[in-house]
């Protein structure tokens, strides 16, 4: 061999070497539920990558999902439940105790997207063991998962800062993506699109058109296919003129998509149970108020910027601006986004610039355009976006709001069954629970606007309450060292409750700490002791199961748990 060729063969073994570094854990997805998989796998004593495709961390709280969807606050703890403390800890350190934006905050519970961001970072950085690499992109195909049989051994991920392929190995992975990714790559069986009603038995399933706050309308079916809710951007905004940036016209604005807004301005038309009630007369009354300089008389009917955006007040004059439930046509884009669970990166980055685009172009067309009332537009015209959030992105959300990407089938499969009452305080407890949690089902609109339907189909809210979910949801049947918090098992119904964000977190938690028993014990994700599992996360804080003026902070909190726990009405989490 020549001298001139040794330092370039002694640097590709070396980058074989570093590209080859084994970790105990590796968690795909810089997700709520992939960081607290992090931080929980690293507080045991593991090293872990945590690998991440954007260039931040921290999901949709830090992407604008500032006001945090529970049902009952205290039924989910553990590092949420410090997660939402060191929120609030933020506001106070920095504006006092007794300020605005403490009050804002709502206990910890509503937050800045830049806030979450901080926060993730700071508990992420505290646990020296673990390593982030952000901008590293893992495509699901086969060919880069090294697979033992069912043992998953190693991955390639694409570092999109110089094109290159990075290749890392672990004892354990978690899959915390929105979408699934992983899994998927791995060879766990998934579903995408949902159920029907005869499947499973439930209440709320398939083909289903509602009256926002009211009964099924005219059209429902409870027929299962193969489509998925809308997806939208969870956007933050704010009237304060000192930190507004005003709406924009995007640079592919189609004016003929916003059309329809403009005759339910004009005659009140919204999805609310109230509108059932309203005579053809009021609504031509409610034209001419408007068209005068007035705002909507018809009952229940949002005005302004609420026409267009469910609102939450955050602190610093900013809000969380969701779809508008009670609209035909808001934020959400149903139907364009059916590809994107199993689609490619390249894919999934063309629809976020549509759906971007299509969002600034609502905003934009009910702010500017003259056929839209006047006094409408003052009143959108007030708003804007926060000017120091996002300012890498001009001032957009970097990230779409994933509802529902591929749901996998695991050893315990999810579905509204496992949230419906069982008790009057809560529904069926499940002995091998890991987390409590609580959201009403909670899905949108699968079809675009019909002529004559009630409310876009596939909308709806349906009651539940308190319940629990156990390990089972999280762990394939054959993938030996994988675990799954974030695209868990179960039906589109039951998934619709489990996909709000606190329950991710504590899923990811569970997941975390069950890697690492499992590593301490040579054993199986299946081979988990689940009541060792428990024992830990009791430890940690975690609620298992929801005692009604009872916290991880009482002297017999345990105790109490583990005596719920051994009155379980299920008890087949793991088969």
């Amino acid at each position: 061999m020549s001298s001139g060729r040794v330092i370039p063969v002694l640097l590709v073994l070396l980058c074989l070497m570093s590209c080859s570094k084994e970790y105990d854990v590796i968690v795909v997805g810089g997700t709520p539920g992939g960081i607290m998989s992090a931080v929980s796998a690293s507080r045991m004593g593991k090293s872990v990558l945590l690998l991440e495709r954007t260039g931040n961390v921290g999901g949709l709280p830090a992407n604008g999902l500032g006001a945090t969807d529970i049902g009952t606050r205290g039924a989910t703890t553990g590092l949420f439940l410090e997660f939402v403390e060191r929120v609030r800890d933020h506001y106070v350190s920095e504006y006092g105790p007794d300020s605005p934006q403490v009050a804002d905050c709502s206990g910890g519970y509503h937050f800045e997207p830049s806030v979450a961001e901080i926060v993730f970072s700071q508990m992420l950085s505290e646990c020296k063991s673990v390593k982030v690499l952000t901008m590293r992109q893992f495509d699901s195909r086969e060919e880069n998962v090294e697979m033992d049989g069912g043992h998953l051994k190693g991955i390639r991920v694409l570092d999109r800062n110089d094109g290159k392929i990075e290749k890392y190995r672990g004892r354990m992975f978690i899959d915390a993506t929105y979408e699934g990714d992983l899994g998927a790559a791995a060879g766990v069986p998934f579903r995408v699109g949902r159920e029907g009603r005869e499947e499973f038995g439930e209440p709320v399933a398939g083909k289903v058109y509602q009256y926002w706050g009211g009964p099924f309308a005219e059209g429902t079916t409870f027929e299962g296919d193969e489509t998925i809710q809308a997806y939208n951007y969870r956007l933050c905004l704010t009237r304060d003129p000192a930190n507004l940036v005003p709406f924009r016209k995007p640079l592919n604005y189609n004016r003929e998509e916003y059309l329809s807004l403009i005759d339910d301005i004009l005659y009140g038309y919204h999805t609310g149970v109230a509108s059932r009630d309203i005579e053809p007369s009021m609504r031509v009354e409610n034209r001419k108020v408007i068209l005068a300089g007035g705002r909507t008389v018809i009952p229940g009917d949002p005005w302004g910027i609420a026409k267009l955006t469910n609102m939450v007040r955050l602190p610093n004059g900013k809000t969380d601006a969701n779809n508008q439930h009670l609209a035909f046509i808001s934020t959400d884009l149903p139907e364009e986004n059916y590809s994107w669970p199993t689609a490619s990166w390249e894919w999934r980055d063309a629809f976020a610039e549509r759906l971007r685009e299509y969002t600034e172009g609502l905003f934009w067309f009910a702010s500017h355009d003259e056929a839209v009332p006047e006094s409408f537009r003052s009143a959108v015209s007030a708003w804007g976006y926060a000017a120091d959030e996002y300012t890498d992105n001009g001032n957009f959300p970097r990230q779409v709001y994933v509802r529902e990407g591929r749901r996998f089938e695991g050893m315990y499969f999810f579905t509204a069954n496992d949230s419906q009452p069982a008790t009057a305080e809560r529904g069926p407890v499940h002995r091998e629970s890991v987390t409590a949690s609580h959201y009403n089902l909670d899905s949108h609109a699968h079809h675009k606007r019909e002529e004559g339907r009630a409310h876009l189909e596939g909308f709806y809210s349906y009651g539940t309450l308190v319940y629990n979910v156990p390990y089972g949801v999280i762990v394939p049947k054959e993938v030996s060292n994988l675990l799954l918090p974030v695209p868990v098992s179960g039906s589109h119904s039951g998934f619709s409750t489990l996909r709000m964000e606190p329950c991710w977190m504590a899923l990811g938690q569970a997941a975390g700490t069950a890697a690492a028993l499992a590593l301490d014990g040579g054993t199986t994700v299946q081979q988990v002791d689940v009541p060792s599992l428990q024992d830990e996360l009791l430890r940690q804080g975690a609620t298992l199961v929801y005692l009604k003026g009872h916290s991880p902070s009482d002297p017999d909190f345990i105790s109490l748990q583990k005596e719920a726990l051994s009155k379980a009405t299920i008890t087949g989490g793991v088969e």
